[in-house]
C-alpha cells in the first residue's frame, strides 16, 4: 500500500501518472503553482481547524490536482512529496524562478533599501525568492521587496554542519507539522537542519527512520557522535555530542538541549522505548 502521505491519490480524484495503479473516479495532470506567503499550512483536510501535518514556505512549488471551490487546494509538495490542502490564497502561478534561499533562522522583508521602513513581513529559513539585483547591503525581488543580503545564499549554499543549523532553533516553539523558526516539530527540525547542509530529509520521523543513515549496533549506540539521530514512536531528536541531544518536543513545548540520558528515561516513564539510532 503506498503511503497516503505521498500518494496524491483519493476516491474522487488522483494523479493521472498514478492511473491503472490506484483506484479514482478520475485522473488529472495537476498544474504547477508556488506558494507565495510566507508560510502555508498543509492540512489533512480543507477546513482552518483541520490537522496541520506539514508547511510549504515561500517559493515552493506545488502541484494541484483538485480545488473544493472553497478556498482549499489539494496537491503534492515538490520538495518532500507531502500530499494535503493548502489555502487557494497562498498559491499563483509561478513567477521568476526562485534564485536564493532564506539562511538566517528568519529575515524581514522591507518596501525600501532603508532598516527603518516598517517591514512588509517576515520570511523562515528555506523560503526560496528572486533577486533582481543589488541595493548596498539589500537583495532586490522583481517586486521591489528589500531582504537583508547577509540573510540570504544561493540556492546551492550548504551549511557544514547540520547540527549547528538545529541548535540554532533552540528556544523556537513547539508546534505539530511546524518547519520554522516561528514553530516547529521534531522532525521538522531535522527535515530543516538537513536541508541547510544540502542533504534531502523525508517529512516524518517514521519516514527518516527507515529512510536515513543506517542503524547502529547495540554496541555502536554507546558511543554516540555529534550528527546522529535517536528514534522513538513518532518522535526523533539529533545528537549533539556524547551527553546532549536538540530536538523539538512537546515535553518542554520548544526546541531544546537536553542530556541525552535524562531525556530517554523522561520518555521511557511516558511510554516510549528507543526504536533506533541511526548514523548519516
Amino acid at each position: 500500500m503506498d503511503d497516503p502521505r505521498l500518494t496524491p491519490a483519493r476516491p474522487e480524484v488522483a494523479a493521472k501518472y498514478l492511473e491503472g495503479k490506484v483506484r479514482a473516479a478520475r485522473f488529472v495532470e495537476g498544474e504547477v503553482f508556488e506558494v507565495i506567503e510566507a508560510i502555508a499550512p498543509v492540512r489533512r483536510a480543507p477546513a482552518a481547524d483541520a490537522e496541520q501535518m506539514t508547511q510549504a514556505l515561500k517559493g515552493e512549488r506545488v502541484t494541484i490536482y483538485d480545488r473544493n471551490g472553497e478556498g482549499w487546494a489539494w496537491g503534492q509538495l515538490g520538495s518532500d512529496g507531502y500530499v494535503g490542502w493548502l489555502p487557494d490564497i497562498a498559491l499563483a502561478k509561478p513567477g521568476a524562478p526562485p534564485t536564493h534561499k532564506v539562511t538566517a533562522l528568519t529575515t524581514l522583508v522591507f518596501p525600501g533599501p532603508s532598516i527603518k521602513l516598517p517591514p512588509l513581513g517576515s520570511l523562515p529559513m528555506g523560503a526560496r525568492v528572486s533577486i533582481a539585483r543589488e541595493d548596498a547591503t539589500f537583495a532586490v525581488t522583481p517586486e521591489g521587496h528589500h531582504l537583508p543580503r547577509q540573510h540570504l545564499g544561493l540556492l546551492d549554499a550548504r551549511a557544514p554542519d547540520f547540527v549547528a543549523v538545529a541548535e540554532r532553533f533552540v528556544g523556537a516553539p513547539y508546534l505539530w507539522g511546524g518547519k520554522s523558526a516561528f514553530g516547529i516539530d521534531c522532525s521538522g527540525l531535522v527535515q530543516m537542519s538537513l536541508a541547510s547542509a544540502g542533504t534531502g530529509c523525508p517529512r516524518d520521523s517514521d519516514m527518516q527512520c527507515s529512510g536515513l543513515g543506517r542503524e547502529l549496533s547495540a554496541a555502536e549506540s554507546k558511543h554516540l557522535q555529534r550528527g546522529d539521530l535517536i528514534f522513538w514512536k513518532g518522535h526523533v531528536a539529533i545528537v549533539r555530542d556524547a551527553e546532549t541531544i536538540v530536538h523539538a518536543n512537546a515535553h518542554h513545548m520548544a526546541t531544546v538541549i537536553e542530556n541525552t540520558k535524562d531525556a530517554i528515561v523522561r520518555i521511557k516513564t511516558a511510554g516510549s522505548e528507543i526504536v533506533a539510532i541511526k548514523r548519516l
